[in-house]
């Protein structure tokens, strides 16, 4: 793929494609006579040189300066026709989008940005380079959520076409009378399989399977099952799911969440768990499986993963805290045991693969190469940590890294990744500091990422102004989901729930 130094990124365009270039951009529309300067524009959300798919809904934008009162937009490949936006914000044509980055998948787009305040503008050109890998998934699901400490205020799990702007409602907590809901969890990003979670005195676990048509005796069995969300024997709510890639299982980790609010630091609130454990829930059989290994009395075990091969269960762990004031002394350390799905059970040892700092939200890569974290100084809930970061575990070599190429001064946290493993998601606050947005990026074969994106919106700068929702826990889904929001929230509301059997491995 092509790059371009912003030097001479003008010229070499102009040299390399041919001078009929310059007669398309600004100069054939009311910004003609506009002032060249020599400067990048300054937009929102910042675009600049950035990596996309050609599958990604347009990257429409804005001047990030609120006075600027028009713009001119010309997008320009080597292959296929340009593309114009002009008005309040640069707004694309889907389908020409899509057709001009096809046109030049593998390499890149110029964007040309002509904007007036007193006077039209010609800023430098930037490219946008467009991948040669595809995203190969429909969408993503999410949670969106408004900022709440002591009530549930609303928020809803909804999917989104990465193609375009079209967003769906999966629940919604206002038809079930403002209970949590949290957690969307498909299997591999196939959304046959997914579980998700309602917390309040009607909570239920509800699982999605329906790869498996009858259970282990061969009877028929229910395409959704409801579980209880709290379950005595585990002392907590089933938090924190992740499938086994084969389908039968699924980790979770159980949980007594508390909440302490700060007042001397640039920190709002820390969130801590008394006690928490992992353990496998086997949906052929109903069972919960616990073993001692992944449920010690004075360790907290914490967000599970499976590896793609399905032989390894990743987890976090941390010495538990006798006090809550020592809150900033529980570092949890990355760890995996052996996992054998004939069996169900764990193997015989821990291991463990990073000790420093604290460790969260494990994410392996589908193709088996990397491990993906967050880290932060202390705990796990790491949207609360300004200095939380990712890294990027190479499960070859063994060594770890931060991410610094798309880590900012503010919290990373939540990540998952396609099932192509070259392009990923997660949550940052680096826009406001105080509302997380998903953005997406690209790995390399050698392991390295491009500059960020935010996704995508229609109008982004008026859109995330006036948003007062945080996007949380998102996952890619490979088609839409087709959940029925009115009958699962009939069905949650009803209160009708699966019984589970309790088996625990012995040692």
């Amino acid at each position: 793929m092509k790059r371009w130094t912003i030097s001479s990124l003008c010229s070499s365009w102009l040299m390399g494609v041919g001078s009929w270039l310059m007669v398309v951009g600004c100069s054939s529309h009311p910004s003609e006579n506009a002032k060249a300067v020599d400067s990048l524009p300054q937009i929102y959300p910042d675009y600049v040189g950035v990596t996309v798919p050609v599958d990604i809904a347009p990257l429409d934008f804005s001047m990030l300066n609120d006075s600027v009162k028009a713009m001119d937009v010309w997008v320009k490949g080597a292959k296929g026709e340009p593309i114009h936006a002009s008005g309040e914000y640069a707004d694309f044509d889907v389908d020409e989008w899509h057709r001009l980055l096809s046109a030049n998948r593998g390499d890149s787009i110029v964007v040309t940005v002509c904007a007036k305040q007193e006077e039209w503008v010609r800023y430098l050109d930037f490219p946008i380079y467009v991948s040669a890998d595809s995203l190969g998934e429909w969408g993503v699901t999410y949670r969106r959520i408004a900022p709440g400490y002591e009530m549930y205020g609303p928020m809803g799990l909804y999917e989104r076409c990465l193609s375009n702007f079209e967003e769906t409602e999966l629940i919604e907590n206002s038809r079930i009378s403002g209970q949590c809901v949290n957690c969307h969890t498909a299997n591999r990003t196939n959304p046959d399989q997914y579980v998700f979670h309602v917390r309040g005195e009607k909570g239920a676990t509800t699982i999605r399977n329906l790869q498996f048509t009858t259970d282990s005796t061969g009877n028929p069995r229910a395409d959704m099952e409801l579980l209880k969300a709290r379950n005595d024997s585990l002392g907590g709510s089933m938090v924190y799911p992740y499938w086994h890639p084969g389908g039968r299982y699924c980790a979770f980790s159980t949980n007594s969440t508390s909440q302490m609010f700060h007042t001397a630091n640039n920190k709002r609130i820390e969130v801590y768990d008394s006690s928490s454990d992992v353990f496998v829930y086997d949906t052929w059989t109903r069972a919960i499986l616990k073993d001692t290994l992944v449920m010690r009395k004075y360790w907290a075990e914490n967000t599970p993963a499976f590896s793609p091969d399905g032989r390894w269960l990743y987890f976090t762990t941390a010495r538990r805290q006798l006090y809550p004031t020592d809150f900033d002394k529980e570092r949890y350390s990355l760890c995996r045991v052996a996992f054998d799905a004939a069996t169900g059970r764990l193997g015989e040892r821990v291991d463990t693969l990073v000790k420093e700092a604290s460790s969260t939200w494990p994410r392996p890569s589908y193709d088996g190469r990397y491990l993906m974290y967050t880290r932060a100084n202390y705990g796990y809930f790491s949207i609360w940590h300004p200095e939380a970061d990712l890294w990027l575990l190479d499960l070859q070599t063994g060594e770890t890294r931060p991410m610094d190429e798309v880590n900012s001064q503010r919290a990373e946290s939540f990540h998952n990744w396609a099932l192509n493993s070259r392009w990923f998601l997660f949550t940052s606050r680096r826009d406001d500091g105080l509302y997380t947005r998903i953005y997406f990026s690209h790995l390399d074969a050698n392991g390295k990422a491009t500059k960020p994106f935010v996704l995508p919106q229609r109008n982004p700068k008026r859109y995330y102004r006036l948003s007062l929702y945080s996007y949380n826990t998102p996952d890619f889904t490979s088609r839409p989901v087709g959940l029925d929001a009115q009958m699962m929230a009939k069905r949650v509301s009803e209160g009708l729930r699966n019984v589970t059997n309790l088996r625990k491995s012995e040692r």
